[in-house]
């Protein structure tokens, strides 16, 4: 079992995995110290929190987590989403006081402000990894597989453009009025470019400079990857700004903002504000998803590429507790990183031990150094994020990818961004999912429906108009549909079924009473003329026997002694033998076969429908049969009452073939017997797709 550390630490071997684990731990924790203190500003706590975010979940997740090339710890994404929970429930405007030394007469109390925001980030993210260990342990890891590809593709790629807008009051040095709710980007941009002329140029020139090192130096990585030993950790180099800051005294006299008073050591834990829970429960039910499929995806990407397994339920387990443990102890909610999981896996790492190596680098840091970043000016932490999104944003290259491989892909992709853009974070999400779940639906009630054709010399069935060397056979209708069926297109299946054999069986039924009820009335006219005929022929014949003077008694005598023919037939008899005739020249199928393979289940008004068929397709006499059921369709079948209504079980067939040859042999037939042929694609359907 590989649930936790034990599974895999007593095995661990420091000559193969020592050197790789120990250089790759330096390298992610170095980048966790520039990354904590710029997503801190995200999720609208002071950096601090940020560190100490990259610490404890790190270490929790070293112990519970299967993936081994996953860096654990904040995240732009996650950041910003916690970041609007903070902002909507602790906004500027709930802490101003009155104040003399501002012109307004009023300020923010920002130490206010900034302690009741981390109470909200650590409620949530306690909330968050609740979530994530329930649905862990109830075996619910397959949570992630709702969102979709192009739905965590598109929504990241939104959060992204929220990301960027958020941070360009600390690119320029204004202050925004801070809003929420739809429209929130468009209106924070207005706002922003409103600020421009008030630009701090000290702090624009900062992050002028600030961007254009660290795009030039992540280029240089990027080019020469494979020829450096180490990427240049110019992130940690850019933070050394600090020193600059320090000297010429950016935050006093040229009133750049910068990180602030950082506390050195640990916070005891504490216990986040329950009361707050209520108003928090569909905000961390959102990030509990959202970083779980952001982190299971990029965990299996690596164990795909290297072999090995990731247990779904258990890396929901690992980072729901390391959410929870976190929410003690002052983190918000983390997930995996890209960037820095694939600076650990470049650089060596092969294990979880990498994780906690970079864990020590955070924890030095917070203990010892914490002091130096006081001076750090936001305006580089927000520079490092601006740069950090760019893979993020390379994303949009999906974009003719799925215009030419799936439009119902492509059309998740852009309804997500374009929700996640203009309805925020958590609107956005929960409309994008239900907009990617009814396009399920929706595909589902308008599958393909095909009629299959035999390939001579197998016991293949396949498509009769994608196949060239496919040949229907005469009399039977093979129809497979390529959707499980279920209440939804349970009537379209139907109709389909009578578009593709050509059996309209309302009409035929139709018909069928009609022509029932015209032989009825034929018959009764003629039973009538026969009756007056037979009655006029007895008294002829009876006008010179001795009994004419007794009518009845004479009538009775010569019915004794079978001397009057009353002509009078068996009118049912009659009806239905016409009735089947008619009905075998309408159609020559006598034979239908629906081929329930892609099956999984059926529920109440699926079962009703293939009921109907069943029924309404004998009363035209044409025989249905079911095959390629699986056991538990079958079992559902029993269960719905399907073969106590005149449905036999001998209806049902393992195979078509087998299926194809019982209806041959009521006829007398057989399948002809060929030499195995080459399957080609049709020629016109192979243009057309």
């Amino acid at each position: 079992a590989q649930s936790t550390f034990l599974s895999w630490l007593p095995r661990y071997s420091i000559r193969e995995d020592g050197l790789g684990d120990l250089i790759a731990g330096i390298s992610v924790g170095i980048m966790h110290l520039p990354q904590g203190m710029a997503y801190a500003l995200l999720a609208s706590v002071p950096p601090v929190y940020g560190l100490y975010t990259s610490f404890y979940p790190v270490l929790i997740y070293f112990i519970f987590g299967t993936s081994r090339h996953v860096s654990i710890g904040t995240f732009a994404v996650i950041s910003m989403m916690i970041g609007s929970v903070t902002e909507r429930l602790a906004p500027d405007a709930h802490f101003l006081v009155n104040g003399t030394n501002s012109s307004s007469g009023f300020y923010i109390n920002e130490a206010a402000r900034d302690t009741y925001r981390v109470q909200v980030a650590t409620a949530s993210t306690l909330l968050t990894g609740a979530f994530q260990v329930v649905l862990g342990m109830m075996r619910f890891g397959f949570v992630g597989t709702y969102l979709s590809e192009p739905l965590v593709r598109g929504y990241t790629t939104g959060a992204a453009a929220h990301v960027v807008i958020s941070q360009l009051k600390y690119l320029f040095g204004v202050s925004p009025q801070r809003h929420n709710g739809p429209l929130e980007l468009i209106y924070t941009l207005v706002d922003v470019c409103a600020l421009l002329p008030q630009t701090s140029v000290p702090t624009l020139v900062i992050s002028v400079v600030s961007l254009a090192v660290l795009i030039l130096v992540k280029e240089i990585n990027s080019i020469y990857s494979r020829k450096l030993p180490l990427p240049i950790p110019i992130e940690l180099l850019v933070v050394t700004a600090t020193l600059t800051s320090y000297y010429i005294h950016l935050g006093d006299i040229h009133q750049v903002q910068v990180v602030g008073e950082i506390p050195s050591g640990l916070l005891p834990p504490a216990m986040p504000d329950r009361g707050l829970f209520s108003s928090l429960v569909g905000d961390a039910f959102a990030v509990a998803v959202v970083s779980y499929a952001i982190s299971i995806s990029l965990g299996k990407t690596f164990a795909l590429k290297y072999g090995y397994k990731v247990d779904n339920n258990q890396e929901l387990v690992a980072l729901g507790l390391s959410n929870t443990v976190g929410g003690f102890f002052h983190c918000y909610s983390v997930t995996s990183s890209m960037s820095r999981s694939l600076v650990q896996e470049s650089t060596g790492g092969k294990t979880q031990m990498a994780g906690a190596i970079s864990a020590v680098i955070v924890l030095i840091t917070v203990l010892k150094l914490g002091a130096l970043f006081e001076e750090l000016p936001k305006a580089v932490l927000s520079t490092i994020v601006f740069v950090n999104l760019k893979g993020m944003f390379k994303q949009c290259a999906d974009l003719p990818l799925l215009w030419k491989t799936n439009r119902v892909d492509l059309l998740v992709w852009v309804v997500t961004f374009a929700c996640t853009l203009l309805l925020n974070l958590d609107v956005g999400l929960a409309v994008s999912v239900t907009f990617s779940l009814l396009t399920v639906i929706l595909r589902t009630q308008r599958p393909k429906y095909y009629v299959l054709g035999w390939l001579p010399g197998t016991e293949l069935y396949v498509d009769a108009q994608t196949y060239a060397e496919a040949k229907e056979i005469l009399g039977i209708t093979i129809f497979r549909c390529s959707s499980f069926l279920y209440h939804a297109n349970a009537e379209l299946y139907r109709q389909a079924l009578e578009e593709k054999s050509g059996i309209n069986v309302n009409k035929l039924l139709k018909h069928k009473r009609k022509r029932i009820a015209k032989e009825k009335r034929e018959a009764q006219k003629n039973r009538k003329s026969k009756q007056l005929r037979n009655e006029t022929e007895f008294a002829r014949q009876c006008g010179s026997d001795p009994c004419t003077d007794s009518a009845s008694v004479g009538q009775s005598e010569c019915v004794a002694n079978g001397n009057v023919n009353w002509g009078f037939q068996d009118e049912e008899d009659t009806c239905a033998t016409s009735t089947r005739i008619h009905m075998s020249s309408q159609s020559s199928t006598h034979s239908v076969i629906l081929d329930l393979s892609t099956v999984g289940f059926v529920d109440t008004v699926t079962l009703k429908m293939l009921k109907n068929i069943v029924r309404d397709f004998g009363e035209v006499d044409v025989a249905v049969y079911l095959a390629g059921c699986q056991v538990c369709v079958v079992q559902h079948l029993e269960q719905g009452g399907f073969f106590s209504e005149g449905v036999c079980k001998s209806k049902v067939f393992p195979t078509i073939h087998d299926a194809v040859l019982h209806c041959l042999m009521l006829k007398g037939r057989e399948l002809p017997s060929h030499q195995p042929i080459q399957v080609k694609i049709s020629h016109t359907v192979a243009n057309s797709g």
